[in-house]
């Protein structure tokens, strides 16, 4: 009998702190994003802007109506692909920001490889399904290496994965201007076009592409892989401890190398979904900056892949509502990009507040056993 409530009592004891945990990690984000919300409110009233009217038109443009909602969700799907993209490789303990130019590859790889095939008129399925394979795999490889780099030569992965980056735009802009623009691209090069019937229709009843059901597939998937299964606890121990991982046996180095090509294939996604789904052609509208804005999305998030999603829908929301807040306020679109950098320095400086408030931790117990 007295074992049994032993055994209760610890039970009990590992759900609260568990619960605690759980509110620590949602707690300290939600007080970032309102320090954030106080400080760009100050920013505007310097300004001699209403914050009250910012914050009223960026609900009202990101949820205020069914279209306004719609284009919240369009724009959140490549956030999410891209939030996985960072997320993925920081439980690792990656701290990875070229999912801009896993993008970009995954885009450009799409678009080259529609090329031929549109020409032949090739099945519109198949030409997707290999359109999607290949951006998927370019993106992986892409950021790939930058795994093999850390792990091989101890190259530092944040500066190898920008700089990367840096050079797919190039490698872009080089074929774009070059062996495949389109001769009738003459304001904004261009490759050729991939044609109505090959471009990614929306989800019925709704103007949202496809993309976002993607994303929601992988967020699932990607949760339970990596909290879940073996190859997740040992990412999880190699990302707490790499020493003790390779003490252990774990093949640190493939983890690493694997991690970083699943999160370069997330952000190849959202590149094939980019082009196929919103310009048909690959350009420098590929470079939108969603790769960095999603570090943010997965920073806000504790690069949980669940939690992404809403985080993702709500700076989706703030994109959406840059036309309204620029036609009503007379201000610049940068204003949300403006919103958007007070909010990644706030959230990095809370980083620091984990396990300093009593409220969070666990409470000691003396009970006698």
């Amino acid at each position: 009998m007295a074992q049994a409530e032993t055994t209760f009592v610890k039970t009990s004891a590992f759900d609260g702190a568990r619960f605690r945990a759980s509110l620590e990690a949602v707690g300290i984000p939600f007080g970032a994003l309102c320090v954030s919300a106080i400080i760009f409110s100050l920013f505007l009233m310097v300004l001699g802007k209403s914050p009250a009217q910012f914050f009223e038109l960026v609900w009202r443009g990101g949820f205020g109506s069914s279209f306004s909602f719609q284009n919240t969700l369009q724009r959140a799907a490549p956030l999410i692909l891209t939030g996985l993209a960072f997320a993925i490789p920081a439980r690792i303990g990656l701290v990875m920001i070229g999912a801009e130019g896993a993008l970009v590859m995954g885009g450009f790889a799409a678009a080259a490889l529609a090329i031929p095939l549109v020409s032949a008129q090739a099945p519109v399925y198949l030409t997707m399904a290999l359109m999607i394979l290949i951006a998927m795999l370019a993106g992986g490889a892409w950021n790939a290496i930058a795994g093999w780099l850390k792990h091989s030569r101890g190259v530092n992965e944040t500066i190898s994965t920008l700089l990367l980056t840096y050079i797919a735009i190039a490698i872009m802009n080089f074929f774009v201007e070059g062996a495949l623009r389109d001769p009738a691209s003459q304001n904004k090069p261009s490759t050729m076009p991939i044609g109505k019937d090959y471009m990614v229709g929306n989800i019925p009843g709704t103007d949202v592409h496809w993309g976002l059901v993607f994303g929601l597939v992988l967020a699932i998937a990607l949760q339970i892989l990596m909290s879940r299964t073996t190859f997740g606890f040992a990412a999880r121990v190699t990302g707490g401890n790499p020493r003790a991982a390779l003490a252990q046996g774990l093949p640190v180095g493939t983890l690493i190398v694997v991690c970083s090509a699943i999160a370069g294939a997330c952000a190849g996604l959202a590149g094939y979904f980019e082009v196929a789904a919103i310009h048909g052609q690959a350009n420098a509208s590929l470079v939108a900056g969603y790769g960095f804005t999603g570090i943010l999305v997965a920073f806000l998030a504790r690069h949980n892949p669940l939690m992404i999603v809403p985080v993702a829908i709500m700076f989706g929301a703030i994109e959406a509502s840059g036309g309204l807040i620029q036609r009503r306020m007379d201000m610049p679109d940068a204003t949300a990009l403006v919103l958007q950098g007070i909010i990644f320095v706030v959230l990095l400086a809370s980083d620091s507040l984990y396990g300093r408030f009593a409220i969070f931790q666990p409470k000691i117990s003396t009970e006698r056993t």
